[in-house]
């Protein structure tokens, strides 16, 4: 179901089922992609997961306020990191007041990654005496990984931001915001060796750079080889994969058991 259909006596009824917080952001995507790119995907991701599991899961609206400081110099509007660690913290405390012992953060921009995992940590120890708490954080391409690799068509270097995916995926669902005329390639691509970014290529090492030090076009990736059709298999294949989380994600116990 969706949380902001609910009423306050719903919420009793509810705790049995696993809270989903969409995350997004509000960052430039290359010159033919809007500022809301994140949270329009991860919007399409959630409402699709939403259908498929609604007598499971409690879904939040998504979150579009993210941490994009690295975009500053193109433009954003981005919460600093410690805001945005104690958003998260607050926002996961609401939901533990009412009940909630299964939260996952459902990620669509990678920025959020460090502060929602540094809030993780906060809260996994404020609330160490709650054993069935269960907190996840999970990124939709990470858990797609390997059907996202199987759809693409550009070689490595092809999907990171504003690329074949996401534009593939604006394609499908919002056609109008996209400008197809000023599509741009960028980024450091196959022949950069360690500094070729993709999203489903795992980094050896990690770096704090300015989007703008890796990329004049405000692009990484190949935007040039998205089209509506891979967009829907994309959006789905995300969709699916989250929702395979989801049910192993519910059965989890071990927490509970390591303290029987």
């Amino acid at each position: 179901m969706r949380f902001e259909h609910a009423r306050w006596p719903d919420v009793p009824s509810l705790s049995s089922r696993i809270f989903v917080v969409p995350l997004g952001s509000f960052e430039q995507h290359g010159k033919h992609l809007p500022f809301f790119t994140d949270s329009i995907i991860i919007g399409h991701v959630a409402d699709r997961v939403e259908a498929l599991v609604s007598e499971r899961i409690v879904m939040l609206p998504v979150q579009w306020l993210g941490h994009s400081p690295h975009h500053r110099r193109f433009g954003c509007v981005s919460l600093d990191l410690f805001p945005y660690v104690e958003m998260i913290r607050g926002l996961c405390r609401s939901l533990i007041a009412m009940g909630a012992r299964r939260i996952l953060l459902l990620n669509g921009h990678g920025g959020n990654d460090i502060p929602c995992k540094a809030a993780m940590r906060e809260l996994k120890s404020e609330f160490e005496a709650l054993g069935d708490l269960y907190i996840a954080y999970a990124t939709y391409w990470n858990l797609a990984a390997a059907e996202f690799t199987a759809i693409r068509e550009s070689p490595e270097g092809g999907m990171g931001h504003a690329c074949e995916m996401e534009t593939s995926i604006l394609l499908a669902k919002q056609p109008e915001l996209v400008d197809a005329s000023k599509e741009t390639r960028g980024g450091p691509s196959e022949e950069r060796g360690y500094r070729t970014i993709d999203m489903l290529k795992g980094e050896p090492f990690f770096m704090i750079n300015e989007f703008d030090e890796f990329s004049e076009t405000g692009v990484i990736g190949m935007p040039d080889f998205a089209t509506a059709e891979k967009g829907e298999k994309f959006l789905e294949a995300a969709a699916q994969a989250v929702v395979r989380f989801l049910d192993e994600f519910g059965r989890w116990d071990f927490q509970t058991r390591s303290r029987a």
